[in-house]
């Protein structure tokens, strides 16, 4: 009777979780793929600790180039990245989100023109996401959507690019948007974009940043939150650093974090959850694991 009673207590809690997490619905995001140590994608969705793995980086589009992804030590997409295929499918039957991430900090990208937008576009469709294509460098998995991390040049063309890639929705297939602005407000180079109010997920860059980054006090932090929670975007996210490693400044420790910093974001109703980057430095420092119960 006792073991009975233990097991039917037992399915309550985890009904009572999976409530809770379906109603909180907060995540953690994390960026992958610039480090061939960082550990496979199919391990990293099978850690439990990630809603959305965002793939880095398509670096090289636009403006007449030929679109070239650059995953690091994990595989040559010249030569064959079609390995990947099966990882990102285990991840979606997870219920993990696997996105494409366009830009970066050290790539070649620009738009020339709203007709350059729509090329780009339609070229995303074809190799990445529900369209077709005989050269899809990521084989015949569909990404879930694209996240656009433009850290360089002006902001023309980016909200045509937005625009464009949301009209290739259709009912068996919603192409998610993301973006991960700096946190200066507004962004210099997705502003426009992400007025368009088409972007499911901002995860902000709340590093790399004194201005508006954590400093031994949250009231900047809190501020340019605020600021960002204004914007048309379905949830908006804390972005930050896994280690003190992963950028020149903005580390917060977990502690830090989950006693004074998530508390003070958390009543937003926007909140949506923490992207970290990388996986790399998630690897090496355990950050999400700290801090997921939390978030």
């Amino acid at each position: 009777m006792a073991a009975r009673i233990a097991s039917v207590l037992f399915l309550i809690s985890l009904l009572i979780f999976a409530s809770f997490k379906s109603s909180h619905g907060a995540q953690i995001a994390i960026y992958w793929g610039q480090n061939g140590d960082e550990g496979s994608l199919a391990d990293t969705c099978s850690s439990g600790n990630y809603g959305t793995v965002i793939l880095a980086f398509l670096a090289t589009f636009g403006n007449g180039q030929t679109p070239v992804l650059n995953l690091a030590g994990h595989c040559d997409p010249a030569t064959n990245c079609n390995s990947l295929s099966n990882d990102i499918k285990a991840c979606q039957q997870a219920n993990i989100k696997v996105l494409l991430s366009i830009g970066g900090g050290a790539g070649s990208y620009s738009l020339s023109s709203t007709d350059d937008a729509n090329q780009v576009a339609d070229y995303l469709w074809n190799n990445y996401l529900g369209g077709q294509s005989n050269s899809r460098p990521l084989g015949d998995a569909v990404l879930d959507g694209i996240d656009f991390d433009i850290e360089s040049g002006d902001n023309r063309y980016w909200d045509d690019l937005a625009k464009a890639l949301s009209a290739h929705s259709n009912g068996q297939n919603k192409v998610i948007l993301s973006a991960a602005p700096q946190c200066p407000f507004p962004d210099a180079s997705l502003s426009t974009a992400i007025n368009t109010g088409l972007f499911n997920y901002v995860w902000v860059q709340f590093y790399n940043n004194p201005p508006c980054q954590y400093d031994n006090s949250i009231d900047n932090l809190v501020n340019a939150w605020n600021q960002w929670t204004s914007v048309q975007a379905s949830q908006v996210f804390l972005g930050l650093p896994a280690s003190t490693d992963a950028a020149n400044s903005g580390f917060i420790p977990a502690d830090t974090l989950t006693s004074q910093v998530l508390p003070a974001i958390k009543g937003s109703s926007k909140y949506g959850g923490v992207m970290l980057w990388s996986k790399a430095y998630d690897k090496d420092n355990t950050y999400s694991n700290a801090i997921k119960s939390s978030v």
